[in-house]
């Protein structure tokens, strides 16, 4: 499809592959599809831009915000008993408590006249908190199909691989498709597509291809490239506006733009400031040596569970280890800071976490940010366990700081 090959960059392989597993309206599609990879690689937009694009009846639901069971089950029947009674505008909230129950009330919902003679597709995102859930809601997903004898496809999208799903007990296979993380040149078209229409696609593919060379061994998320990208857009053609240089003069561009593309990757990749207050510091061409660490700790945002990893970090510098099992109890005294090895910090973050925390790539890769910003220091390796040993550089204060 043209169309969708205008929209949907660089995913061609995937998009042929769920074309082919949905097949026609009326033909039984796969019972359960599971697409896995990392944050950032398409997953969820290319499913939903397939569907809406080819308008397909499906509802979309995301495992973090339906927390619990009761939550998830109301959350898809509501969505699939508005679609059934769009044609007449008025619906009714269907409870549910149990998964029996879902399949009973499902059968009733897509017996509606719209409905019934199509497939109908349930998507799934942030899947791998499905874990957490009643042990028969996975299994249950994955035989819907025929538990409720409709032609329905449910779609799982997650960060972990399908391993870490299958329960011990065994359940019906899904069909796996996997996203690999963009590449180099994959970015470059992706970004490059998003040029302003007042500049030309080869001005702003040059920029592009700039920041790439910058950002690319450090960061490969798409979405922050893509923010970075917009950020720092003005100061790029800054030269241009003025009249001091023209589109083509490249090297000139370049020699404005690299001392701000520095301070970026200094403070913005961690999103310690906000966008306003990173434009103001261009305004004012502030020292990046001002905003000493993360802003002399004083103003500090870092990501969720990068808290977390440096809380941890520190609690097992200042902590021998016999102690973690008194469950880190605070003692008078001073500690000395100490090294610490790495499968110790996942165990202490995984303890003071409310919430279950997958082993992602995202993790790990949030980790080495906070050894590149040096409030952790990469001290060397475990002969036996082969395992890397951090230092926690930071002091309590800014601990505190983090922690509220």
């Amino acid at each position: 499809m043209p169309h969708l090959e205008n929209v949907v960059l660089c995913r061609e392989s995937q998009v042929s592959t769920l074309q082919s597993l949905f097949g026609e309206r009326h033909h039984f599609s796969f019972p359960s599809i599971f697409i896995y990879g990392h944050t950032a690689s398409g997953k969820t937009y290319v499913t939903q831009t397939l569907l809406k694009t080819l308008e397909l009846p499906h509802v979309f639901v995301n495992c973090v915000e339906c927390f619990t069971l009761r939550l998830l089950l109301e959350q898809i029947l509501n969505k699939l008993n508005h679609l059934s009674s769009s044609e007449d505008g008025c619906s009714t909230e269907i409870t549910c408590e149990t998964f029996n129950d879902f399949v009973r009330l499902f059968k009733q919902v897509t017996a509606a006249e719209n409905l019934k003679d199509q497939t109908v597709y349930i998507v799934l995102d942030k899947a791998e908190y499905l874990r957490d859930m009643e042990a028969n809601l996975l299994p249950g997903f994955l035989r819907l199909q025929e538990l409720a004898d409709r032609n329905v496809t449910v779609l799982f999208l997650s960060e972990i691989v399908w391993e870490k799903f299958r329960p011990n007990t065994g359940c019906f296979e899904p069909f796996v498709l996997y996203f690999p993380d963009y590449s180099i040149g994959n970015l470059q078209k992706i970004l490059s597509h998003d040029h302003p229409p007042e500049y030309s696609a080869d001005f702003y593919a040059a920029y592009i291809n700039i920041l790439l060379g910058v950002f690319y061994t450090v960061c490969r998320d798409l979405k922050e490239l893509r923010h970075l990208a917009v950020l720092n857009f003005p100061k790029y053609c800054e030269p241009v506006v003025k009249g001091e240089a023209s589109e083509r003069d490249t090297r000139k561009l370049w020699r404005n733009i690299e001392p701000h593309l520095k301070k970026a990757m200094q403070t913005v990749y961690l999103r310690e400031v906000s966008s306003s207050q990173w434009e103001k510091l261009q305004k004012d061409d502030t020292d990046p040596g001002q905003l000493k660490g993360l802003s002399a700790h004083t103003h500090v945002e870092l990501p969720y569970y990068s808290k977390f990893i440096l809380i941890a970090a520190y609690l097992a510098s200042y902590n021998p280890a016999r102690t973690d099992k008194r469950f880190f109890l605070k003692c008078s005294g001073i500690r000395r800071k100490s090294m610490f090895l790495f499968y110790r910090l996942l165990a202490i973050l995984y303890s003071i976490v409310d919430s279950r925390v997958a082993p992602t790539a995202n993790i790990f890769s949030q980790i080495t940010s906070l050894v590149t910003l040096q409030l952790l220091t990469l001290v060397g390796h475990d002969d036996q366990l082969d395992g890397p040993k951090y230092k926690c550089t930071v002091s309590l204060d800014f601990i505190r700081a983090i922690a509220r």
